[in-house]
């Protein structure tokens, strides 16, 4: 399987320049699955729930899946991207999955860092796996990285890859991916953004760290992105390595699980 990531650096607001920056980026580039990053056409800082319900989208059926999907139909490929989704009156921070058929599905971020807190609603959607050019594709969304439940949830739904869609501000994000990875034996494509925004007043500006990457079940980075350019990069991946769960002949990573002396989960 051919997957790859684009790293952009999206104007606030300005949804059809970033979307046409992003086809742009595309061009010529050819995998089974791109993944985009969290809210890649829009820009990240909002300052409220009002200003994000006025630049949330209908997934699907808004502008930016419809033409997501028309890419998807034109390149033969898939792509998973973030987005600010509305539901009602609900506004979330949502990734879609498109394909050369069409819409597949939606994520909705479950885990909300900081300011997102005023801006979007929790995501209510179950965690699932996505069939994607014969792969089985789970998505979570930038923080989510910070509780292993998401990832091993995913990898235990037979998940071979995690589409992580990201607007990365912390640090250890690249480095904990690789953790993730080696403790569910999975594959992992970490789309982050670069470039700063300051839109709130008395905040510090976010910088965003870019380092888009992909790894591999052994821990290995296939390739990871600057800290500061737009980039896009594909790489070949062995499914069979995350199929395969076993440390050597003894060692099973989940069916070694000792469960019944686990913590609850409260």
């Amino acid at each position: 399987m051919r997957v790859g990531f684009v790293q952009n650096n999206p104007a606030f607001a300005n949804v059809r320049e970033n979307l046409s920056r992003v086809e742009k980026l595309l061009e010529g580039q050819s995998a089974d699955l791109f993944v985009l990053p969290e809210l890649f056409a829009t820009g990240y800082q909002f300052k409220d729930m009002e200003e994000s319900r006025s630049l949330a989208e209908l997934i699907p059926g808004g502008v930016t899946t419809n033409m997501l999907t028309a890419i998807a139909k034109q390149t033969n490929t898939f792509i998973i991207a973030g987005l600010v989704e509305i539901e009602g009156d609900q506004v979330y921070n949502s990734a879609v999955v498109t394909g050369p058929k069409g819409y597949i599905g939606k994520y909705r971020k479950l885990h909300l860092f900081d300011t997102e807190k005023d801006c979007f609603q929790q995501g209510n959607l179950p965690l699932q796996v996505f069939d994607v050019a014969g792969a089985k594709v789970g998505v979570m969304i930038c923080f989510d990285w910070r509780f292993p439940e998401t990832a091993r949830t995913l990898a235990l739904m037979g998940a071979d890859l995690i589409a992580h869609p990201s607007n990365l501000v912390l640090t250890h994000c690249p480095q904990a991916m690789i953790t993730r990875c080696l403790e569910n034996r999975i594959f992992a494509v970490t789309a982050d953004r670069v470039g700063t925004e300051k839109r709130l007043d008395g905040e510090e500006p976010l910088n965003f760290i870019g380092q888009s990457q992909v790894v591999d079940p052994n821990g290995n980075i296939l390739i990871r992105a600057s800290l500061t350019d737009e980039e896009v990069h594909v790489v070949q991946l062995d499914l069979s390595l995350a199929r395969n769960k076993s440390l050597n002949s003894r060692n099973h990573i989940f069916s070694d699980r000792r469960t019944d002396f686990y913590a609850p989960t409260k």
